[in-house]
């Protein structure tokens, strides 16, 4: 159907992936943009300390996992995949297969019209950029 395009500057981590995957379920192709600005609500320190806890619970056996990236454009779409019903199946997998995100706008994308989810950006914060490079 239609391409939509994000701007994810400034935008919570949540309510960017819950409306990313509401479009995508509707069939829509989303295109979320400048995924290194979007923020995590909350303490600086207590985020970093529960991401860094996710990264550590199997450290006997790290070949099962968690898998979690400090790369934004992957921290953004591993958010997304989560407000996917089903990722792996059917109506789900459709979806996700729509949703591509990039960090910074690419050159194909300059003039097209981005849209900006409306949200107040709380007073604690912590961008996606900047928890990556932390953990």
């Amino acid at each position: 159907m239609a391409k939509i395009f994000i701007d994810a500057e400034g935008c919570p981590r949540g309510r960017l992936g819950s409306f990313a995957a509401k479009e995508a379920l509707s069939g829509n192709e989303v295109i979320v943009l400048n995924c290194e600005k979007a923020i995590v609500s909350g303490n600086e320190l207590k985020t970093l300390g529960d991401f860094k806890e996710k990264k550590q619970i199997n450290v006997m056996n790290p070949e099962k996992g968690p898998f979690l990236s400090r790369v934004p454009e992957k921290m953004i779409r591993r958010t997304i995949r989560g407000m996917v019903p089903d990722y792996r199946l059917g109506r789900g997998k459709e979806a996700f297969k729509k949703v591509k995100c990039y960090s910074g706008i690419p050159e194909e994308f300059k003039k097209e019209k981005l849209v900006k989810i409306k949200c107040k950006i709380p007073a604690k914060h912590i961008t996606i950029k900047k928890l990556g490079e932390l953990v």
